[in-house]
């Protein structure tokens, strides 16, 4: 009776997966917002070094992982796949519930598993400085981490309402030695013009993009990385799903349900995408993406071609969108905050090959409860997204139905969070339609 299964790093992933070939319908090309015509690799050179762009474009199916990300790779990978035994007598259940623990890295989640190549690869081409946005903290303190593992300097613009509530993830950025900045700061232009409009704005997403994009373009040391939602972020990700299809095998398992939340969708896609061609195969696997009823982006959104930025400065990317200029409400989970979703995920959804759920964030935070009072470990906001849908399945289902769940970082530094879910002062907020649909008003007439 296993609760951890473990491989040696022998067996970690040396290619990552590519799912664009293996698609039944290509993924709607990407639109450069001055020429309204596909993108050129050029087009996005003054943002990104070449081999990424090579691999946000690339038809092959499997590319190599560099040695030396594989050997910061080897700090913390291949994760465990944990058993959530206790979780399944807790509620109950005659499932078997199985999550990928990516909560071991250095900085507590998945997100080095891309930050690690993406400064790699800007290292190999020159690049001194590296700017980024973060929402929860996740992808900056990762970001940092990885700068600092390859020499590079990083600047991080943090939406400021997890700039406030998180403070333990940027000062763990810091110690790494990121420099960090609230958004929208007084450090761009973009930044000052949201703050003479809205000088009390929480900030989004959108808006802190705005603001590293700017930054990168503005000097020619300095490149932009993303944290998701591009192809090449994705395909960093998948290092997930391949250690957990290896990990389901010596098991003898086969998932019936994989699940992960979605912000832009760099989890759920890690873990899924592997498992695409099984399904294109036949395999009756199930994908559930699971978000906030206040950011309901795969749930409410519109499948349009729209910014990934507030500012109206990034190409424009085909997916479910609630509109650039939507700015969700304050919830915990800072990393689900955004108004878009990785095309990949949304060609998935638009295609029905996966599904999408929306939770509150009180009933989500109640389940994160239930899985540390159980399990011993204590989710982050976001990944509590997931243990809630992984409950949900569980209930009433036949015996041996598998559910897989990526269980995508920790909560050590959310405890103000859980505080004040304790202290019974978290807001459960609605899909707020006369936001969005003034938002969505505002979409490039694209078809």
């Amino acid at each position: 009776m296993e609760n951890k299964i473990i491989l040696s790093e022998k067996d970690m992933p040396q290619r990552w997966y590519n799912v664009l070939p293996d698609l039944p319908k290509p993924l709607p090309p990407v639109m450069n917002p001055g020429t309204r015509k596909p993108i050129e690799p050029g087009d996005l050179a003054p943002i990104f070094p070449m081999a990424l762009i090579h691999q946000e474009m690339s038809s092959e199916k499997w590319i190599e992982i560099p040695d030396p990300v594989s050997d910061i790779y080897r700090l913390y990978r291949p994760t465990p796949l944990r058993r959530a035994r206790n979780l399944e007598k807790a509620i109950g259940t005659k499932a078997r519930i199985y999550y990928k623990d990516e909560s071991v890295s250095p900085p507590g989640s998945h997100k080095p598993n891309t930050a690690i190549p993406q400064v790699y690869y800007n290292k190999m081409e020159g690049v001194k400085r590296i700017s980024t946005e973060t929402g929860a903290g996740q992808w900056g303190s990762a970001l940092a981490f990885g700068c600092k593992m390859f020499g590079v300097e990083c600047t991080i613009y943090m939406v400021k309402i997890s700039y406030e509530q998180k403070p333990y993830r940027r000062l763990l950025a810091q110690t790494w030695g990121a420099t960090m900045y609230p958004s929208p700061s007084t450090k761009t232009n973009y930044g000052l013009k949201v703050l003479k409009d809205d000088p009390v704005c929480p900030g989004s997403l959108g808006i802190a993009i705005s603001e590293a994009v700017e930054d990168a373009v503005s000097r020619e040391d300095t490149k932009y990385s993303l944290g998701s939602v591009l192809n090449h972020v994705l395909l960093h990700q998948t290092v997930v799903g391949l250690e957990t299809k290896k990990q389901l095998e010596m098991i003898g398992e086969k998932p019936d349900v994989l699940i992960g939340c979605v912000g832009g969708g760099s989890n759920f896609a890690g873990l899924i995408l592997p498992f695409v061609p099984d399904k294109i195969r036949g395999d009756k696997v199930r994908f559930l993406g699971v978000e906030p009823k206040a950011c309901p982006t795969l749930t409410k959104g519109l499948y349009k071609y729209d910014f990934g930025d507030t500012a109206c400065t990034t190409p424009l990317f085909k997916m479910f969108t609630l509109g650039h200029g939507f700015i969700p409400p304050g919830i915990h989970a800072g990393g689900l905050r955004y108004h878009g979703a990785a095309p990949i995920i949304c060609h998935l959804l638009n295609m029905k090959m996966m599904e999408a759920r929306s939770y509150y964030q009180k009933e989500c935070f109640q389940s994160a409860v239930l899985f540390a009072q159980n399990e011993g470990f204590l989710p982050a906001p976001e990944t509590s997204h997931a243990i809630r849908a992984a409950i949900e399945e569980a209930k009433d289902a036949p015996e041996g139905k598998v559910i897989v769940y990526n269980h995508s970082g920790h909560g050590h530094f959310d405890l103000a969070s859980y505080q004040a879910y304790f202290d019974g002062k978290l807001e459960d907020f609605d899909y707020p339609e006369a936001k969005i649909r003034q938002a969505l008003s505002e979409l490039p007439e694209i078809e």
